[in-house]
């Protein structure tokens, strides 16, 4: 049972969650990225109406939250690949309740 004494930690914790992952497309770029590495195009296509400027600034934010890894080949010219981390995996299972709880509130609200 939670005390009034949790109550600041929790706050901080999740706080700290929400600024990592906040906006509308860091879980939809670790959700796309979970299925394999991929190019900033290919995110940029399966993540549709996303602007490469948006997707180049959320990417960042995630690399410095450890919750992606940017690599850089050595081709010309330089191909870059993205994945999902190690830290960024421990999403998984936020993101198969958000789906669920996707699909539970979409039929709620519009009825399919």
């Amino acid at each position: 049972m939670l005390t009034s004494e949790d109550c600041p930690k929790n706050v901080l914790a999740i706080k700290d969650s929400l600024e990592a992952l906040e906006g509308r497309w860091k879980l939809l770029i670790i959700l796309s990225l979970s299925i394999g590495k991929k190019r900033f195009k290919q995110i940029s296509k399966e993540i549709h109406s996303i602007t490469d400027k948006t997707l180049s600034k959320e990417l960042k934010h995630l690399e410095v939250n450890k919750l992606i890894k940017r690599e850089v080949h050595n081709t010309f010219p330089p191909t870059v690949e993205y994945s999902i981390t190690k830290h960024g995996k421990s999403l998984q299972k936020l993101l198969d309740e958000l789906h669920r709880w996707g699909l539970k509130h979409r039929k709620e609200v519009i009825g399919k």
